[in-house]
């Protein structure tokens, strides 16, 4: 039986004509999934659905999502994250725990970037947030100063200085949050020279988000990514104390954020 699968132009380059006309007939692709992004059952001959090629350094896993989940399209992650999508594919997900990420991904001048997942409450709603803080001040790169200038580099990327989070920050087209799999790989920037997306943050191994936090981000189709120096947040262990640490950075001039499209490029 056909299926109403949506096959874009980068994953049909990957998978060749013959595979994609293939799948598109139903030969190779199953009636029912569950969404490599929401994780809730979905069905190729009912509804729109995406392919999502998931490409490592040696292997590839095609996966599919609802297409108001997830575009069609491909994602490059490193073995040991590919490793991971398929044991979530297979249900055998690993035990992490649910709304912290530890540092991971080094960013210029080798500074390190902690990431830590809550919902926020702005206007009486909740919003998915990553709020980021670097191990250590962030040099300009190609200088060799001893200045943190992280905020500044944000801001001239578009991220807008918040004073309170009372409102929900503009969002910041082309840089979008990859949520896929049920869980979280990583924030992408635009390419340099309308190339395609590259890592801004990216996880060493993907990150479980709560199931209030996936529904959320799910519900808005957004997340908002909130920044700070570092010493201006630190590990909170409840996110009370995580609100309480955002407001004072914000008061004392110590946040930027932007809300990003979900999964959007």
């Amino acid at each position: 039986m056909p299926r109403m699968l949506d096959v874009s132009d980068e994953v049909r380059a990957e998978i060749g004509d013959e595979e994609a006309d293939r799948l598109l007939a139903g030969e190779t692709a199953p009636g029912s999934y569950d969404c490599t992004s929401c994780r809730t059952p979905g069905d190729s001959t009912q509804e729109r659905t995406s392919t999502v090629l998931f490409i490592g350094d040696e292997t590839a896993v095609l996966a599919f999502a609802h297409s108001g989940c997830l575009p069609s399209q491909v994602v490059q992650v490193t073995e040991e994250q590919l490793r991971g999508a398929v044991k979530s594919i297979a249900g055998d997900t690993a035990d992490l725990e649910p709304d912290r990420a530890a540092p991971d991904q080094a960013v210029p001048e080798q500074a390190v970037l902690g990431v830590t997942s809550g919902l926020v409450l702005i206007g009486g709603d909740l919003h998915p947030a990553l709020v980021v803080e670097p191990t250590g001040p962030i040099a300009r790169p190609g200088t060799t100063g001893t200045g943190d200038d992280f905020l500044p580099l944000l801001i001239e990327q578009g991220f807008m200085p918040l004073s309170e989070l009372s409102a929900v920050p503009p969002v910041l087209h082309g840089w979008s949050v990859l949520l896929a799999m049920g869980q979280l790989h990583a924030v992408l920037q635009p390419g340099s020279n309308g190339g395609q997306p590259v890592a801004w943050w990216q996880a060493h191994q993907p990150l479980q988000v709560t199931d209030g936090w996936r529904a959320a981000a799910n519900k808005h189709q957004q997340v908002l990514t909130l920044a700070a120096p570092v010493g201006s947040i630190g590990r909170q262990p409840r996110e009370d104390l995580l609100r309480d640490a955002l407001d004072k950075a914000a008061a004392n001039g110590k946040l930027v954020g932007s809300a990003l499209p979900l999964a959007g490029t």
